[in-house]
């Protein structure tokens, strides 16, 4: 930690974060997680921006041990471009910052705004940050045009979280010379007769898990065949510095930023069907009760026989689609067999305490560029049945090299705050459901979510309860995973588009050629702290990107109401869930009806202390939207 002292006040150094009401916080280097940061007011900030990192006179600390200081000095700017709107004055006109935590008043000289046009989403860099009674100066270097264009914004927000939309020019020749492997080499089990199949969402490009399941008199036998990326991406390359960067693909409206390049990700490493792939594929042995009774691991050649849809799965498994059983042929009976094992696997899994969270996320379909419609994504039997056959293959190879004593990135959810629980439990109480007795472990978690099921409230339960649950995380530490009440788990199934798949990989060929050379604990740790960071990140730009896309959506409609459940509240207003699409808006404290209201936050409601009216979590509510704004990504209603 940099810390000095000046004039008998203390200095320290860090970043400076800033929010949109023109305060800041400054992340002190060095300290240990879970220290306050320095607060800074917008009249001590003497010029510094969100990103920077900045030095800092501590003026004093308060009762509740908040720590508040003045910016002396600025280190290093965090950013040299920014994007936002343009808006036109007769001498060029000024950047509107799409982050509303920047300033917006970056000037542009008329010769510096490239033509761009009155609102029209721009890129520009910066030519002076200014100083006391001196604007800040930039310059237009890139016009992406209409703002109102679903893809421009998807392009704003990426820019906004700082993600690569390309790769660098090394990996992509590496990947250009890469030649395909179609025999089976020594090392490699031949499977291309198995009748291996691909199941994913009608829109999906990247195909890198496919399954079979065989039935016998003692039970059932399933291969889980995972693309064999590590037969392409070699440590130390550019390639996997690439990846290992990324950390993740990120999947946007309309568009995916992959993790590896598609020569790749869409080819060699996709299991298409009817073309020879290497994989690496886990046999499962599982009696006729679904118990795991053996497992071993090959690196493999398969051929998967089709490329499955959801919807057809559905309809062939579930829906009894006598044309399309036809259609499969044999493999109509595998896959039946496939979805009697994943029955089998679900019940033994949510026995022992497993989680099953109703909670969906709104996905939007754009086309040329508009937003024609936003829903909650279905989550079918289809999709439920390839989730338990993957979960399966991660316990097995967590579980494998645990005992072995290999180190590996385990996927770790810990054990729920208990305070948390308790604020759950209350909210819980309020939308009408009398709790189990006992101690608020998974399996008491696993028996709220079943009652739950069978109310109006479930969706809202299960968000409620996601948001009392700590965040899963990768770590070489296992420590277990609460919510799928496993003792070992990781991620081993979608090395395409997840790193630390790629390193579970890596490790258990290690394993099957007893190669006793140890990864880096230090290493390691570092990279399960880097890889849960890249998919924080993803899990934002996501949710930014899908912000953006309702304003777009509901644009058109200001003025018009629209059937909501009260999701939250606070000292702001209402938060608010549109029941058809999912979308989140709120109710600002100045458009609910004339009252003063209280904040009873113990039993989540809003009182009004005049004339005693009652918001409650969980009421449903006729919300009318008053304003759609595009700069601050948000939806503003008033009360019917």
């Amino acid at each position: 930690m940099s810390v000095k002292k000046k004039s008998g006040r203390q200095l320290v150094q860090g970043r400076l974060e800033m929010t949109a009401r023109g305060f800041g916080f400054v992340q002190v280097e060095g300290e240990a997680p879970g220290s306050k940061d320095v607060f800074v007011s917008p009249t001590d900030l003497n010029g510094a921006l969100h990103g920077d990192t900045v030095v800092v006179k501590l003026l004093h600390e308060s009762r509740g041990g908040k720590r508040e200081g003045e910016v002396t000095r600025i280190v290093e700017r965090g950013c040299s471009r920014l994007c936002g709107l343009f808006a036109a004055t007769g001498a060029g006109g000024f950047l509107i910052p799409d982050d509303g935590r920047l300033p917006e008043n970056f000037r542009i000289a008329k010769a510096d705004t490239l033509a761009a046009k009155d609102g029209q989403a721009v890129l520009v860099e910066i030519l002076d940050y200014g100083s006391a009674g001196h604007p800040p100066k930039a310059r237009v270097i890139e016009v992406w045009g209409d703002p109102w264009q679903a893809g421009v914004q998807v392009r704003m927000a990426i820019f906004a979280a700082g993600v690569a939309e390309s790769f660098s020019p090394e990996a992509l020749a590496e990947a250009a010379a890469l030649p395909v492997l179609d025999s089976c080499e020594p090392g490699r089990e031949d499977l291309r007769d198995l009748s291996h199949v691909t199941i994913d969402g009608e829109d999906a490009q990247d195909f890198d898990d496919a399954i079979c399941v065989e039935k016998s008199a003692s039970g059932f036998t399933l291969y889980v065949s995972i693309a064999d990326v590590s037969h392409y991406v070699r440590p130390g390359t550019a390639l996997d510095r690439e990846a290992y960067r990324r950390g993740t693909s990120i999947y946007l409206p309309g568009r995916v930023l992959p993790m590896l390049p598609e020569r790749l990700s869409n080819d060699l490493c996709s299991l298409v069907p009817n073309a020879p792939r290497p994989a690496f594929t886990a046999v499962l042995h599982f009696d006729a009760q679904g118990r795991r009774v053996g497992q071993r691991f090959t690196r493999s050649l398969i051929v998967s026989k089709r490329r499955c849809t959801y919807t057809e799965v559905e309809r062939l498994l579930f829906q009894g689609d006598a044309a399309l059983a036809q259609d499969f042929g044999e493999l109509a009976t595998m896959l039946g067999h496939a979805r009697d094992l994943a029955a089998l696997l679900k019940t033994r899994r949510l026995e022992r305490g497993s989680l099953e969270f109703d909670a969906p996320e709104s996905v939007a379909r754009i086309e040329a560029g508009k937003v024609l419609a936003m829903h909650r994504a279905a989550r079918g039997r289809a999709n439920m049945l390839i989730e338990d056959c993957m979960l399966a293959a991660n316990e097995a190879v967590a579980e494998t090299l645990f005992q072995a004593g290999h180190p590996v990135l385990y996927r770790i959810h810990e054990e729920p705050d208990p305070e948390k629980l308790e604020l759950f439990a209350d909210a819980a109480r309020i939308l009408g459901l009398h709790l189990p007795a006992g101690q608020p472990d998974s399996h008491w978690v696993a028996e709220v979510l079943t009652m739950a099921a069978e109310t109006p409230h479930s969706y809202m339960i299960s968000n409620l309860l996601l948001r009392a649950m700590l965040q899963a995380r990768y770590s070489p530490e296992n420590v277990g995973h609460f919510g799928l009440a496993a003792k070992s788990y990781l991620h081993f199934t979608s090395p395409i588009r997840r790193y630390p798949d790629l390193i579970a990989h890596r490790v258990l060929q290690g394993w099957l050629c007893r190669d006793k050379t140890s990864r880096d604990p230090e290493a390691l740790a570092e990279a399960g702290l880097h890889l849960s960071r890249c998919e924080r990140k993803a899990v934002d730009l996501e949710r930014n990107a899908l912000a953006r896309m309702a304003v777009l959506f509901l644009r058109d409609r200001v003025g018009e109401d629209f059937a909501a459940t009260i999701s939250g509240l606070s000292t702001f207003g209402l938060f608010l869930e549109l029941e058809e699409s999912g979308i989140s808006g709120a109710v600002p404290m100045a458009l609910l009806p004339a009252d003063y209201y209280l904040v009873d936050s113990r039993r989540h409601r809003l009182i009004g202390e005049r004339w005693g009216r009652v918001f409650q979590l969980g009421d449903r509510v006729l919300a009318r939207l008053e304003d759609a704004l595009l700069t601050e990504k948000r939806l503003v209603f008033s009360l019917r």
